[in-house]
């Protein structure tokens, strides 16, 4: 059976899925954005639970529980700050991604929420993040045997819905 490629506009930390992915900082303590939002909702939990992992490296992901949130687990992924497009940024963020599956399928998780990562304070343009999302997930997926049955692109915006949509209808 395929897996599912849906996009929403939602809090990602109100979504009932096996794991949410956390567009994180590279310490995992915590932050801005998508990061303090699912901090806030995990509790204190997922701040101790982050500080023995040792920081995530760009590219990487870690998991951890999910605690207070209706997610099972946390998978924390460290996308790239946008420098102009001359520094790995697009194969950074894409590793993001596979990193993220393989943690998810390692974990046994049927469904999984994806942010918009690094296109807030970390300024990875809107379009070419969300192809290269669209993309690489896609991909993968093709490619791996996973259990994976729903993958959501979970967005903040109504334009990164819409350019969601845009991308899932030509795959």
């Amino acid at each position: 059976m395929p897996t599912r490629l849906t996009a929403c506009q939602a809090d990602i930390t109100t979504l009932p899925v096996d794991a949410i992915v956390n567009a994180a900082n590279t310490t995992l303590l915590g932050g801005g954005g998508v990061d303090g939002a699912i901090h806030r909702a995990a509790g204190p939990e997922l701040l101790s639970a982050c500080r023995p992992l040792g920081g995530c490296a760009t590219g990487d992901a870690k998991l951890t529980p999910g605690f207070r949130l209706p997610a099972r687990h946390v998978i924390h992924t460290v996308g790239p700050i946008w420098h102009g497009g001359g520094q790995n940024e697009a194969a950074l963020l894409a590793a993001c991604y596979r990193r993220c599956l393989e943690i998810a399928t390692d974990a046994g998780c049927t469904s999984l929420a994806f942010p918009c990562i690094s296109t807030g304070v970390y300024r990875f343009p809107p379009e070419a993040a969300a192809a290269i999302a669209v993309q690489h997930v896609s991909e993968w997926l093709a490619h791996h045997n996973h259990p994976l049955q729903e993958v959501i692109f979970c967005c903040f915006s109504a334009e990164d819905l819409a350019r969601y949509h845009a991308l899932l209808a030509k795959i």
